[in-house]
């Protein structure tokens, strides 16, 4: 696999039932996946091994969108994995995502590595536009709502 690799770690306040849903349902995925100044539409999503999902970002500053797609090669809630794949010619290669969800006292362990980035995009605004992710995961995950 060619390309640039990212790696994040972070804990959350939460459980890995509430991060696994958060990758695996589109309304939620659409909602925290997105970094700053862009939103996300999920064209679809079948959230099985050997399933597909469809996406897009849309730059709200230009209104372009990149479109992305892929398969989901492992989903249980200590471990997500995935492959995403540019409609862009100009982003060429297939992207590998592996999300390790770990159990700790404080709530989740995540441990985040992307595979794979086309060599056009600096590795260093990846990994910034992943911690922005995280942070609208971390406010979509952590409240405790009971009703």
């Amino acid at each position: 696999m060619s390309g640039n690799t990212v790696k994040l770690h972070r804990t959350l306040r939460t459980t890995p039932e509430k991060i696994y849903r958060a990758f695996t349902e589109a309304g939620a995925l659409a909602k925290w996946l997105p970094p700053y100044g862009f939103y996300c539409t999920v064209h679809s999503m079948d959230a099985r091994v050997g399933g597909g999902h469809s996406a897009s970002f849309t730059n709200m500053t230009t209104g372009h969108s990149h479109f992305f797609n892929g398969t989901y090669l492992e989903l249980s809630h200590e471990r997500i994995r995935y492959t995403d794949r540019f409609d862009d010619p100009n982003l060429p290669g297939e992207m590998l995502v592996t999300i390790d969800i770990k159990t700790v006292s404080v709530g989740v362990e995540l441990s985040i590595v992307q595979a794979g980035i086309p060599e056009v995009i600096p590795p260093d605004a990846c990994y910034l536009g992943w911690q922005e992710s995280l942070l609208n995961l971390a406010s979509l995950v952590e409240p405790h709502i009971p009703h």
